[in-house]
């Protein structure tokens, strides 16, 4: 007759905490830091260029209103009608550019920062430029009204080294993680029972009436 899972899943528990608390720590270090540095090892690097655009006011307008449209021109720098005009340049759909390009910009500089993330390195610079370029257009057609301009600051460079975590520090991290969950797993397994733990029998403790037989009996 087989053991019910009930009956296992005891034993398993059981020899769980018959495991000394060094081995559990190791297994999941050494667990988590084989499965961090395979995934970057078969993950592929991505690199990452950027293309600074800078406002600049006309003679009709001042540095604070040229900050202020900084902030409009990075919140639409990734919207469908600059993208749409990048994509001819970029060689790459706007769903691409969509998912690989991202905009920043500083309330202390009138900078918008265009940061694109490939595979490719070559890639990565060619959307960078072509969103920052669509941009300086798209604020160009609106100068008379805004009396901002936004022109090209610095073009992205090719990167010479990826930006994703190489597969050393993502072993580490994997290790670190690993370890945390091996010392959960100790706060968590069943403890083993010592002679203090073992509960007295209740007949070598005198209740109340045999205490007051053993007294009347004096």
């Amino acid at each position: 007759m087989t053991d019910s899972p009930t009956r296992q899943r005891r034993l398993s528990l059981a020899r769980a905490g018959a495991l000394p608390s060094w081995s559990v720590l190791a297994a999941g270090t050494l667990l988590g830091g084989l499965l961090g540095g395979a995934y970057g090892l078969f993950t592929p690097a991505t690199y990452t260029a950027t293309s600074y655009v800078v406002a600049v006011p006309t003679s009709k307008s001042t540095p604070e209103a040229a900050r202020g449209f900084a902030q409009a021109y990075g919140r639409v720098a990734t919207q469908l009608a600059v993208l749409g005009d990048a994509q001819v340049w970029a060689g790459v759909p706007v769903g691409t550019l969509r998912e690989s390009v991202r905009a920043s910009t500083s309330p202390d500089a009138p900078m918008v920062a265009l940061s694109a993330t490939s595979s490719e390195p070559g890639r990565a610079v060619d959307m960078a430029n072509a969103v920052s370029r669509a941009l300086t257009q798209h604020a160009e057609h609106s100068r008379d009204s805004t009396q901002v301009r936004l022109v090209q600051f610095s073009r992205a460079v090719r990167p010479s080294e990826p930006t994703s975590a190489s597969p050393g520090v993502t072993a580490l991290v994997g290790a670190s993680a690993g370890g945390l969950l091996g010392g959960l797993g100790l706060l968590a397994r069943p403890r083993r029972g010592g002679r203090d733990d073992e509960a007295v029998p209740a007949a070598s403790v005198p209740g109340p009436a045999t205490a007051a037989d053993a007294h009347g009996k004096r």
